[in-house]
C-alpha cells in the first residue's frame, strides 16, 4: 500500500485515507518512502488528521506538559493515557495509532506492564504502545508485550521519563554526541529490535548517529531532532502549529502561528462583547415561533 494520498485543501472534501498498519510502515522503509507521524491528544485535533497525509499518530505522555500544564511527563498515569487515547481513537480512521506507556510502566512488574498495555489496546483503542529506554526491564516488557500480540515501539536518545537522570529541565539536550555514547545507542537500538520492537523513535540524536542506526535496522526509525536520514519524522501537533510561541526547541519548525491567531480572535471577541457589537441581529433569534 502506498503511503501517499492526493493533496486536498478542503477538509470536508478530502478523500478517505486507507488505514495504515505496521506492515505498511515497514514497507515504506524498504521502499525509501518517508513516514509522517504527528503527536496529538484529543478528538478535535485527531479529526483533522483523517483528511491529511499522516501515516501515524502518537498519543504521547507529553500530554502532561502540553495539555495538563505539568513541567514534565512524570505525573501522567495509565488512566490519563487510556482516556486521551480513547478520545483520539474514536475519530481517527486512517493513521496507525500508537500510545505511550507512562512513567514506570516497565519497572514495577511484568504483570503490571501487561495490564497497562492491554488497557491501552482494549480500552484506548491503540494499535501499538511505546516504551522508553533499553534497560533489562524494558527489554523484558517488549518481549512480554510482543508475545501477547501487542506491537511495541522503542524510544532512545533523549527519553523524557528519565529527565532527572539527565539533570532535570537543564538536561534537555541531545544524546549520543560522543563515540562511546553513540556506540551504546547503537547497541541499545539493536537490542530493542532483537527483543521484538516493531519501530524505534530517536529523540535529539546527532544526524550521523541516527543515520547509522537507521541503516543498521530493518524496522522503521522515526526521528524527532534526529536529522533527515531517518525513516520518518514526528512532531507534536501543537508545536508545529505554533500554539506556544515561547516553546521553540531547535528541532521544531512551526508551520503556522496559531497562538497569534487565537489570541487575536479572543481579543476581537472580547472587544465586541464589551462594546455590544456582538451579538448583533444576524446572530440572534428574533422570532417567537
Amino acid at each position: 500500500m502506498s503511503l501517499s494520498s492526493p493533496p486536498n485543501s478542503s477538509l470536508s472534501g478530502a478523500a478517505a485515507i486507507p488505514a495504515r498498519s505496521i506492515a505498511d510502515l515497514i514497507q515504506a522503509k524498504a521502499s525509501g518512502q518517508k513516514i509522517v507521524a504527528v503527536t496529538c491528544y484529543d478528538a478535535a485535533m485527531a479529526r483533522l488528521m483523517d483528511a491529511r497525509s499522516v501515516d501515524m499518530v502518537l498519543v504521547g505522555d507529553s500530554v502532561g506538559m502540553v495539555m495538563h500544564g505539568d513541567k514534565d511527563t512524570l505525573k501522567v498515569s495509565i488512566d490519563h493515557m487510556v482516556m486521551h487515547t480513547s478520545w483520539v481513537s474514536r475519530v481517527l480512521k486512517g493513521p496507525w495509532l500508537v500510545a505511550d506507556m507512562p512513567f514506570m510502566s516497565a519497572h514495577i512488574s511484568l504483570d503490571e506492564t501487561m495490564r497497562q498495555g492491554s488497557r491501552l489496546m482494549a480500552e484506548g483503542g491503540a494499535q501499538a504502545v511505546k516504551l522508553e529506554g533499553a534497560s533489562p526491564a524494558v527489554c523484558q516488557a517488549i518481549r512480554g508485550l510482543t508475545a501477547a500480540g501487542i506491537p511495541t515501539i522503542g524510544h532512545l536518545g533523549y527519553t523524557p521519563q528519565s529527565i532527572h537522570q539527565f539533570g532535570g529541565i537543564s538536561g534537555y539536550r541531545r544524546r549520543g554526541s560522543d563515540p562511546a555514547a553513540a556506540a551504546e545507542l547503537m547497541t541499545q537500538a539493536r537490542r530493542l529490535a532483537d527483543e521484538g520492537a516493531v519501530m524505534l523513535v530517536l529523540e535529539m540524536v546527532p544526524t550521523q548517529v541516527a543515520a547509522e542506526v537507521t541503516q543498521s535496522l530493518a524496522i522503521p526509525v522515526i526521528g524527532i531532532g534526529a536529522g533527515p536520514e531517518v525513516d520518518g519524522q514526528i512532531l507534536v501537533l501543537h508545536d508545529l502549529l505554533g500554539m506556544n510561541a515561547s516553546f521553540q526547541p531547535k528541532f521544531v519548525k512551526r508551520y503556522a502561528e496559531l497562538e497569534r491567531v487565537i489570541t487575536a480572535a479572543l481579543s476581537e471577541y472580547a472587544g465586541e462583547v464589551r462594546s455590544g457589537a456582538f451579538p448583533h441581529e444576524s446572530y440572534s433569534y428574533n422570532s417567537l415561533v
